[in-house]
């Protein structure tokens, strides 16, 4: 299992939120290129970006900012928030971001991701954002119909294999994922799937471990000091 340690953006700051709330936005660090430097001496490989301003806006705000980061910290990164449309897609992988992340455009244009998926392949993932198992959009706010498992099946369906699954009650909060939406989720699908949301100390990297996830999401853990990042890495390695 990888290990992705987290930079969210919002308004230029890395900020974490508790259950994806604008307004509980708290600035964990001073700077993102010296965040991502600190992942990549704890032994990261992988780094997982959000642009939160364009998550809640539809469009690309601090793209320049997280692909510059990106290409700095020479890790593999994955970025999601405010993509909408193929020109975003383009932009962030024609920087050198590894893997770009359609949310939004899942629910309410899955012909992107079908376009996206035949033009890159294993570059496009998935991010399924549920609260009480319902799809929600645009940064959270937006309700869906649709259960986090049937988007997830129809993803599959259209070539995805990366799916980035987040219980959005846990995000933030520090109380374990959800393990059994994630046990429900691998079952049903044959993606790699990568655990977001309420990972807090390494006994949750075991238990995604034993689900044979394929990948867990670190954030608030990692800037509060209850998961030690380069603990976990190497923790990962010897599963």
């Amino acid at each position: 299992m990888i290990i992705l340690p987290a930079i969210d953006i919002k308004d230029g700051n890395c900020v974490r939120l508790q259950k994806g709330v604008y307004s509980t936005a708290q600035k964990v660090a001073d700077s993102p290129y010296e965040t991502a430097k600190c992942f990549s001496d704890a032994g990261a490989e992988w780094m997982h970006m959000v642009d939160l301003n364009g998550a809640k806006d539809a469009k690309l705000i601090n793209a320049d900012l997280i692909a510059d980061v990106a290409k700095t910290s020479g890790l593999k990164v994955e970025v999601g928030g405010g993509i909408r449309n193929m020109q975003a897609v383009e932009y962030y992988l024609s920087r050198g971001i590894d893997r770009v992340i359609l949310g939004s455009a899942a629910v309410k244009n899955p012909q992107l991701v079908i376009d996206s998926v035949r033009e890159y392949g294993d570059k496009i993932a998935v991010g399924i954002d549920a609260k009480d198992g319902m799809v929600r959009a645009e940064g959270w706010l937006d309700n869906s119909e649709i259960n986090y498992i049937e988007l997830a099946k129809r993803m599959e369906d259209v070539g995805v294999r990366t799916i980035i699954f987040t219980d959005i009650d846990c995000d933030g909060m520090l109380s374990g994922p959800n393990l059994k939406q994630l046990d429900d989720l691998t079952h049903e699908v044959g993606c790699n799937i990568i655990a977001s949301g309420g990972v807090a100390v390494l006994k949750d990297i075991i238990n995604l471990s034993d689900l044979d996830i394929y990948g867990a999401i670190c954030g608030k853990s990692i800037y509060s000091g209850t998961l030690d990042l380069k603990q976990a890495i190497e923790m990962t390695k010897k599963i």
